[in-house]
């Protein structure tokens, strides 16, 4: 009789592993988007199953991308909430698979927000590292002019402005969004950061470069030039708040290569996923760069752009 028992009770849960067809569709890795009018909400999440057992990260609009416990399945939709702070929940995902793609909703306490879902491309293989051939730098900033920039939030001041040839924010401004976009290129940029300072250089406006004020501290995924929320730099090479910090970046596919005065910090790493803050999800398509100023305040006087023109393997 106890082996029957076992039996059954293994037979049962045997069948609680076995996801259906559409719930088995909405497995793997999604960026999500926002439908028109809003389209410059961009998400991503990764669904998992672990012996039947169905587990979320998601990326919300900003921040990093964070594991839901809250997780079910009703019927052939995934219902994810997160927990939210004080008696306010967090958003509530509800995503179908729809041949191929995903669909559904994500729901805030303001709205609820119709979102679509497509797979993250397949990279070719690239390597920042490559004798790269390079075409003519494009100068963002040279000291004289903001024209090369527009804002993120068009709804707002640009609230930036030049300090003896030193472009500058106020504290809690806009974002800088080059008017110009580019796919495989080299970023240059001097800049310096105020005590507990908090910028980000956007690559290709999808894949946020930290920039902190960290000096001294232990590296992690969140600090001075960290891939956002995905990889920690190898070496903490921040100077001091007040000095001047220079940057290069050599970005191919979805590879990049990051120096941090004179230091490398990342070496032909791989971009995993969009960060927090991103334009949008076009993975493949150029993108332009921009530059956080809805934090603390920061001070650039050097952004040069140089496009590759042929990438070396």
């Amino acid at each position: 009789m106890r082996y029957r028992h076992m039996f059954i009770a293994a037979f049962l849960a045997l069948l609680s592993v076995r996801l259906g067809a559409d719930q088995k569709a909405l497995l793997g890795r999604w960026n999500l988007t926002g439908t028109p009018p809003h389209s410059d909400h961009v998400y991503w999440i990764e669904v998992s199953d672990a012996n039947g057992k169905v587990s979320v990260r998601f990326l919300n609009r900003g921040g990093s991308p964070v594991p839901i416990d809250d997780v079910r399945m009703d019927g052939d939709e995934l219902v994810a909430q997160m927990q939210g702070r004080g008696n306010n929940p967090g958003p509530k995902i509800q995503l179908r698979a729809d041949g191929g793609k995903v669909t559904g909703t994500i729901t805030t306490t303001s709205e609820t927000l119709n979102v679509t879902g497509a797979r993250p491309p397949r990279w070719e293989a690239a390597n920042a590292n490559g004798a790269h051939t390079y075409g003519t730098p494009v100068i963002l900033f040279d000291g004289h002019s903001l024209d090369a920039f527009g804002v993120q939030n068009k709804k707002q001041p640009m609230g930036w402005s030049i300090e003896d040839g030193v472009m500058t924010n106020v504290e809690h401004g806009n974002n800088l969004v080059s008017k110009q976009t580019f796919k495989d290129f080299k970023i240059q940029a001097e800049y310096k950061v105020g005590p507990g300072s908090n910028s980000g250089i956007y690559l290709r406006g999808r894949y946020e470069l930290q920039v902190l004020d960290d000096y001294g501290k232990p590296v992690e995924e969140h600090g001075h030039m960290a891939i956002y929320a995905w990889k920690a730099p190898r070496v903490n090479a921040s100077k001091p708040p007040g000095e001047w910090q220079r940057m290069e970046a050599v970005v191919v596919g979805n590879r990049v290569t990051v120096t941090l005065n004179g230091q490398r910090v990342h070496d032909n790493a791989t971009l995993e996923a969009i960060t927090g803050g991103a334009l949008d999800a076009n993975e493949t398509e150029p993108g332009p760069i921009m530059i956080q100023g809805d934090h603390e305040r920061v001070w650039f006087r050097n952004v040069t752009v140089t496009p590759i023109t042929k990438a070396g393997r």
